[in-house]
Order: C-alpha cells, then sequence, then structure tokens
C-alpha cells in the first residue's frame, strides 16, 4: 500500500465517519498471529488484541476455512428456525463452560450480551435493581452504560437508565449494604479491564456468591475481556465462582462479531421478550466453533497462564522510577505509572509494540494467546527503552 493510499484512507475514514474514536495515526492492513502490518509494510507486535478480540491470532486459517465454507452453505438463519451450526455451538458452550451454566443466548456483541443479561436478571427475579462496582466496564449501550462506571461515557447521555447502584470492588460489606429487596442482579468484572486491569479477590467473590443465593439475587459475571483462556483458565471464573450468567463475547468467534449469555436454569425470559437478527447466525458459530477447538486443542489458556506469570515477572524486574504497581493475571496485564501513561502508548508503537491504555495512568497489555516467548522478550525489550 503506497503512501498516497494510506493518506487516503485516512481523509476517507476522517471524512465520512462519525469522529467518535480517538485514532492513532496508524493504517493497519494485515496480521499474522500476534503480528501486525501498517500500510508502509512495518510490523508491530500486538499487544491490543483488538481490546482482547483476537485470543487465537490474526489470520488463522482454520477459521477462515470455517467461514468461507458456512458462508456458500448458509450464511444466516433467523432463530425462529432451527439450525445445526448454532446447536453444535451451543452444545459445546455448555460443555465447556461452569455446570451451573445450561443454556446459551446468542447476540453479536460484548454489550449486547450484558444488555440481555440485565434484562433477564429483571424477568427472572420480577425485581428492577442492579448492583454495579466502581470502575467496572459493560458497555456503551443504554442498559450497560448505566452499570458502566465512569462520566466521561454516560455525561453526554444522562439521564441514565434507573435503577442502578455503583458500589467499591472488592468490598464485600459495601456491596451488602446496597443490596435491597428490590436488588435483581449483581453485575463484576472478575478482572476490570477499563478499570486499570485490577485483578477481583477470591474471597470477595465467595462473599458475594453466597450472599445472592441467600438474598434471590443473580450474580452476573461480565467476561467480555476476560473469557476463553485470556486469564490462563478458559474462563476467569474457573478461578472465583459460578455466576448465574455468563457475558462473553470478544475472542468468542475469532474476530467475526458475536456475543453470548450463559444462563443458569434459574434464568427464565418469555418467548419473543428478547430477540436478534444475526444473533447465532451460522456463519458466526462455525467461526466460534472453529476458533474453541484452536483454543481447547491448543491449550492456549495453558499457554496464557505459563506465558503470562514470564510476561509479568519481565515487566515487575523493569528498573524504572516511572512504575507504581504491575499487575494481572494470565496474559491480562496492567503497568500503572505515576503519571499519564499515554506518551508511553505512542513511544511504545515507535518501537513496534502496539499497547492499550486502561484508564489515565495504566498501560493494557492483551496479547494474542499465540504470542511467543521470544516477542514477548522484544516486548519487554521494548518496556526498559521506554520506561528504564
Amino acid at each position: 500500500m503506497s503512501q498516497g493510499s494510506a493518506q487516503n484512507t485516512r481523509e476517507l475514514e476522517d471524512r465520512y465517519e462519525l469522529p467518535v474514536y480517538p485514532r492513532r495515526d496508524i493504517v493497519l492492513v494485515r496480521g499474522k498471529g500476534a503480528r501486525l502490518y501498517d500500510e508502509e509494510g512495518r510490523e508491530y507486535i500486538d499487544c491490543a488484541s483488538n481490546v482482547g478480540v483476537s485470543n487465537i491470532g490474526h489470520g488463522n486459517e482454520e477459521v477462515a476455512r470455517a467461514i468461507y465454507e458456512q458462508y456458500r452453505t448458509l450464511a444466516n438463519c433467523y432463530g425462529m428456525f432451527y439450525n445445526p451450526v448454532r446447536a453444535k455451538l451451543a452444545q459445546r458452550l455448555v460443555e465447556l463452560a461452569p455446570p451451573r451454566l445450561q443454556r446459551v443466548f446468542f447476540c453479536n456483541s460484548g454489550t449486547e450480551a450484558v444488555e440481555g443479561a440485565l434484562k433477564f436478571a429483571r424477568a427472572t427475579t420480577g425485581r428492577s435493581e442492579i448492583l454495579a462496582a466502581m470502575r467496572g466496564f459493560h458497555g456503551k449501550t443504554f442498559g450497560a452504560l448505566a452499570a458502566t462506571w465512569g462520566e466521561e461515557y454516560q455525561k453526554p447521555f444522562l439521564p441514565m437508565m434507573p435503577g442502578v447502584k455503583h458500589v467499591p470492588f472488592n468490598q464485600f460489606e459495601k456491596l451488602a449494604q446496597a443490596a435491597g429487596e428490590e436488588t435483581a442482579a449483581v453485575i463484576l468484572e472478575p478482572v476490570q479491564g477499563e478499570g486499570g486491569v485490577r485483578v477481583g479477590e477470591k474471597t470477595y467473590f465467595e462473599q458475594v456468591r453466597r450472599f445472592c443465593d441467600e438474598k434471590g439475587i443473580l450474580l452476573i459475571l461480565d467476561e467480555v475481556q476476560t473469557g476463553f483462556g485470556r486469564t490462563g483458565t478458559l474462563f476467569a471464573c474457573e478461578q472465583f465462582v459460578e455466576p448465574d450468567l455468563l457475558c462473553v463475547a470478544k475472542s468468542l468467534a475469532g474476530g467475526v462479531p458475536m456475543g453470548a449469555v450463559l444462563c443458569s436454569d434459574k434464568v427464565k425470559v418469555p418467548v419473543k421478550s428478547h430477540t436478534s437478527t444475526f444473533g447465532g447466525n451460522p456463519l458466526a458459530c462455525a467461526a466460534a466453533l472453529a476458533s474453541l477447538e484452536i483454543i481447547v486443542r491448543e491449550k492456549l489458556s495453558e499457554r496464557a497462564r505459563t506465558l503470562g506469570a514470564y510476561f509479568l515477572e519481565g515487566l515487575q524486574a523493569i528498573a524504572s522510577e516511572k512504575i507504581r504497581d504491575v499487575r494481572g493475571l494470565g496474559l491480562m496485564i496492567g503497568i500503572e505509572l505515576k503519571e499519564k501513561a499515554a506518551p508511553y502508548v505512542q513511544r511504545l508503537a515507535v518501537k513496534g509494540v502496539i499497547v492499550l491504555l486502561a484508564g489515565p495512568n495504566v498501560i493494557r497489555l492483551l496479547p494474542p494467546l499465540v504470542i511467543t516467548k521470544e516477542e514477548i522478550d522484544m516486548v519487554l525489550a521494548a518496556f526498559e527503552e521506554v520506561l528504564g
């Protein structure tokens, strides 16, 4: 791709798209494994994975074949009709999920999964209130946005959907005090991603689980970012507690848009009350089946656990007065700085490493689970140069 073509790409997007994204001045055109390439052929190590989408890496040929063959066969099939590919995926997800989760609702994104879970909780309990955590992020549609913490997301769209309270994360007593007779559900992330890669405490989640059971409250875990091997187990909740509803998306279908809500048998929703035109379409289901097969067969969860520990140790060993803390779970890592992180994100890109922010002071790493130890060493060397 020529420089002129790249400039044309920038001009076209700036001219015709609504400017809602904080753009980086990089035109990405290709990816393979844990590498990305820009319009000039420059190579980057991807430590962002499109915010956690590319767990199996870029350009996976197995998923590409599954998509191609399914599109030639049948790409779309609305849920009023049965479909064998959707049926197989529903069965496979339930097989892989914690035992409490026995049903699946398919949708197209993480925020849709959260919307569904919030509605299902209200329909099941007959109650209206939702408890969410400070610093939590659950999406940007109205229900999900009400559960998301942060004025920067909510302010342009006030007033929010009523009935949502926010309580401090990892503080059980505050949550218990906030709950009442109208509390339908508690929604939490096992690891808060946008909130700074803050790992939940197992004892806290165990207390919340017992409390929800005692009070008839449904527990929703948002694993849109932590799901499918990212934290060292297929689902992060395996390291915490079993929820009543589990929201997944991002890496579910190997890069094809797809979301789902996995539900326990407690969840009861009337027919026709919540559906999706594209939810569970055979094209996305075929991609998801192929992606799940790769994650399980290649033991990417175990790989994330091992390489995540290696990555974390390497980052913690960097001698830098700029670093306040390094934390994470599996290949989901946050580097909290004592100053603004954005300039260092830009400097890392110059060094050929793409990373994310998680708040103003935290650099977030979400590399594909296929990243190699050698590539991690290259990233560590870049961090040493930029922060050391």
